[in-house]
Order: C-alpha cells, then sequence, then structure tokens
C-alpha cells in the first residue's frame, strides 16, 4: 500500500499517495452534463464510427465502438455498474493481501489485466499486448491523466486513443452524468432498470442530506486525511464529493489551505486546530485509517473521536448512482445522530 513519502512528489502525486484531492477554484470550472457523447442507451450493438468528446473538450474518434477498454480502476469500476467492462485497469486495485482495493467497487478484479496497483507503476508492454481500443481514466488537473506515468504518457498515448473525465472542479451529478455519457456510448444501457432504480435511490438520499443538514445545521465536519508524519485537513470547494455536499447545506471546516489550494498540512501536535464535530477520513489504501490512530494522544483527545463521531470518506468516488447514493445515505446518518461536541 503507498505511503505518503518523503521524497519529492508532483502535486498530483501528492494527491494520489495521501492527503485531500482536489484543486483549487481558481482553475476554470469544467466537466458538467453541457459535454455530451455521440452515442446513447441505443448504442448497443453499433458497429458504425464511434465519438466521443471528453472532459479535455478533445473529440476522440475510431471506426467502430472500441471493445478492448483500459481505464483506471475507479473509471472502469464506474462502467462495470453501467454494464460495460474493460480488459485491463491501472491504479489502486489490489490491497496486500490480495483484495480488492476500495476502488475497485464491485469489480472481479481476478477477470482484468492489472497494469499497476500504486502511483507510478504502469507496464507499458502488458498495456500493448492487450491491443487497446481505449485508454479511460479521470482527470484531476487540467489535461493530466490520472495514474498514467509522465515518464511513460508518450508511449502510452501512441497504444490507442484516451479519455479523461473529470474528478474535481466538478460535482457527484456532474461526473456521474460523464460517465453515463461514456458508457452510453459504448452500448451501455442506460435506461436499465438497475440505473434507473440506483438514480432514484441517489436522488433521495439526496433529499435525505440536505434534510439532516438543515436540521442540524450548527454540525460541522473537517475533511481528514492521514499519513504517519502529517494530518491533512482538506477545503471542501476543491474535490466533486465534498462541493456537492456543501451545495446540500453541509458546514465544513475551512482551513488555511497550502499555496497549492487544496488542504492544509498539520503536525501531529497541531491536529487540534479545528473545531469539528464529525471526521470524515479518507478511506483509500494510501492513508492510515483511524483504527491506526488510537495510539496518538492528540488525535484521541479530539472532541469527534471521543463522541464517536468518525466516519470514513470515499475520497475517490466510483462514479456510478449505485456507488454514491450509499455515501450520500451514510453521511446523512452520521449529521442526524451527530451530538454538537465543538
Amino acid at each position: 500500500m503507498p505511503k505518503v513519502r518523503t521524497t519529492p512528489l508532483s502535486r498530483r502525486g501528492l494527491l494520489a499517495a495521501g492527503g485531500a484531492v482536489g484543486l483549487g477554484s481558481a482553475l476554470a470550472a469544467c466537466g458538467g452534463s453541457d459535454l455530451k457523447a455521440s452515442g446513447s442507451g441505443s448504442s448497443a450493438g453499433k458497429s458504425g464510427p464511434w465519438t466521443f468528446k471528453d472532459d479535455r473538450g478533445q473529440t476522440v474518434k475510431a471506426a467502430k465502438v472500441p471493445k478492448n477498454i483500459v481505464a483506471f480502476t475507479g473509471v472502469a469500476a464506474a462502467l462495470h455498474d453501467y454494464g460495460i467492462e474493460v480488459k485491463g485497469v491501472f491504479g489502486p486495485t489490489k490491497t496486500k493481501d490480495g483484495k480488492a482495493d476500495v476502488q475497485a467497487g464491485d469489480l472481479d478484479i481476478s477477470k482484468v489485466e492489472i497494469l499497476g496497483n500504486v502511483w507510478g507503476e504502469f507496464n507499458v508492454e502488458k498495456y500493448a499486448a492487450l491491443g487497446p481500443e481505449l485508454l479511460v481514466t479521470a482527470m484531476w488537473e487540467k489535461d493530466a491523466l490520472w495514474y498514467v506515468p509522465d515518464q511513460s504518457k508518450d508511449k502510452i498515448l501512441k497504444l490507442a486513443p484516451s479519455v479523461a473525465l473529470w474528478a474535481a472542479q466538478t460535482t457527484i451529478p456532474k461526473a456521474i452524468q460523464r460517465h453515463e455519457d461514456l458508457a452510453a456510448s459504448l452500448g451501455a444501457d442506460v435506461r436499465a432498470a438497475a440505473v434507473t432504480d440506483a438514480k432514484a435511490r441517489f436522488e433521495k438520499a439526496a433529499a435525505r442530506l440536505r434534510a439532516a443538514a438543515k436540521a442540524k445545521p450548527n454540525i460541522k465536519v473537517m475533511i481528514g486525511s492521514a499519513s504517519q508524519d502529517l494530518f491533512y485537513v482538506s477545503l471542501a470547494k476543491t474535490s466533486a464529493d465534498t462541493l456537492y455536499f456543501q451545495e446540500l447545506g453541509v458546514r465544513f471546516v475551512g482551513p488555511k489551505v497550502n499555496a497549492a489550494g487544496f488542504f492544509e498540512e498539520l503536525s501531529w501536535e497541531n491536529v487540534d486546530k479545528y473545531d469539528a464535530d464529525i471526521i470524515m477520513m479518507d478511506n483509500r489504501s494510501s492513508a492510515l485509517q483511524p483504527d491506526a490512530l488510537t495510539s496518538r494522544p492528540t488525535w484521541a483527545r479530539l472532541p469527534a473521536v471521543k463522541a464517536g463521531q468518525v466516519i470514513p470518506r470515499t475520497t475517490e468516488p466510483i462514479y456510478s448512482y449505485d456507488k454514491c447514493a450509499p455515501i450520500l445515505e451514510d453521511l446523512a446518518k452520521a449529521i442526524e445522530g451527530a451530538k454538537k461536541v465543538s
């Protein structure tokens, strides 16, 4: 499992290795549902030309609908929920004990080629052997392909067209729509009962979270991520999930972010800098989980920790209605049951 490293990292590397994810609001917002795919749910079995306009603004074209697809693990998991399967994945897929990483969702990881499991890994030879027709990944920074290593990017991108979908500078509903647009263009039936039922559940969960936030306006939430040496407090408006929660009325701690604009780094001695009633903790395998922090006295003394009001945060959501509905439900439940402790 990757740790926050002490050697220099790119900004994307730091986002991947631990800490909060997202970008400052100074960058122009993109990736909304106004960018439409050329396909629709009726494109299943389509054999003609295929096009898709991605969130870079690039129109990707192919002579036929791509079948040999390779994707970042979380994107592959979202496509799976729409019935689109991939040949290979890259990014956190398998934990040390061989189980599926949280970012793999319902993927059967025994049936996909894992090209890389941690930041910086991407086996170009295995990728080429798959005969890729399309590469799909997330985008946290404009034009930067998530988990596609800079040092091998040119070789990788020569082998197949690529699609990038925003994971920041957007909100959960917009991100889901874009993943659905792509799935539809690839032949998914987005009007299937499983999809429409999941959407109805998502909308119900959003209404519940809005009501919970309105009923308890004094509850303040802190977005945290832990490493061995540092505790990161994220700015809500820089990530698709927490920006959406904020739009629904949830109140968040506002950290004094560093120059990059997305989180503040605190030493463990200063982890009590901000008052919070609920702490949402990064659930990725790259971050220390709450049960690994019990021996840290400064953590144990936090009011939210003492009150048992620490919940997981799905820092990199799988953008399907099926996977995002429970995220909203869990936060709503936490707020409904929270006591004011700060």
